[in-house]
Formats: C-alpha cells, structure tokens, sequence
C-alpha cells in the first residue's frame, strides 16, 4: 500500500509479518482489520482460520480502545490526545503470533482472572466474554507491560494446522 491512510502507518518488513500502528479508535480497529485480512489472506489463510483471525483482530483491538486509553473513541477526532495502539502479527511455522499494545496503563496481575476464569462469565453483563471466547481459540494468550510501559501488551498465539497456513 502507497502511504498512511487517516493516521494508520503500516510496514511490511519481510513478507511474513505486517506492523500497524494506529489512532485508539474503533474506525481505526475496523480499517485494521480489513488490512490484517488481505494480509493474512496472501499469506494463504483462509475459510475459518482467516475468520478466527479477524476475530481475534477485533477482540484486541476493541479492548484497545475501549480500555487502553481510546476512551471508546468511535474517530480519530473523538481523541483528546494522540493516543496510539499498535498491532503486530508475524506468520511462522505452524501458526502465527500477534502482539497488540495500548497506552493506557494497567496492571498485567489485575487482567489475569480474565484469563484464568472460574467458570463461565457473567452472561447478564454486557463486557467480559471477549477474552473467554478467545481462550477457547487460542493456544496462548497473555497479558505483559507494553514493549514502551504505556500500557499493556496482549500475546495472541495460534497454532495452525499443516496446509492451513
């Protein structure tokens, strides 16, 4: 792709990974995703696999801005300040990894019933299936302080079967 498109900086620095970095905004989530997709899909994902992806996509990036600092800003104008998540995921043998970081602080230890659950979550609660859902999918997922300690970094692992990838 030719340049940024409305504040999304993307690299391709070998052809088995792509970096974006991006406004926390839900806009910025969904072009995100669409982006991942073409990707992921010349890579030869596809079918389910390529619409898990897209759904783990979505998962982290909505909880990027939702709760790492976007304060659920639906534009890039809805931010305050130029609060940025960015999202990397690398193709490799057998699966892929995907890194997603945020800018809004927290506290890796305060995360970690959301991935240890004790049961099902909450079904009347409109938040908190997100991160259940997606450790049914995932070989691993964990949560770390950001590579820049602005926020939290999420570790999305997938292992893919042979000729899936």
């Amino acid at each position: 792709m030719s340049g940024p498109v409305q504040g999304m900086r993307e690299s391709f620095p070998n052809p088995r990974e792509i970096h974006l970095d991006l406004p926390a905004a839900h806009s910025a989530g969904r072009m995100a995703r669409q982006v991942v997709a073409r990707f992921a899909a010349r890579e030869g994902l596809e079918g389910d696999e390529l619409s898990t992806l897209e759904l783990v996509v979505s998962e982290l990036l909505s909880n990027a801005v939702d709760h790492g600092g976007g304060n659920a800003a639906m534009e890039e104008s809805d931010l305050e300040d130029d609060v940025r998540m960015t999202l990397s995921l690398a193709f490799h043998e057998g699966g892929w990894t995907m890194h997603v970081c945020d800018q809004g602080g927290g506290d890796p230890a305060a995360m970690q019933p959301f991935l240890d659950p004790d049961g099902l979550p909450d079904l009347t609660d409109d938040r908190g299936r997100g991160y259940f859902l997606l450790l049914g999918m995932l070989e691993e997922l964990r949560i770390e302080v950001s590579p820049d300690a602005k926020g939290l970094q999420v570790v999305a692992v997938r292992r893919l079967e042979r000729g899936a990838e």
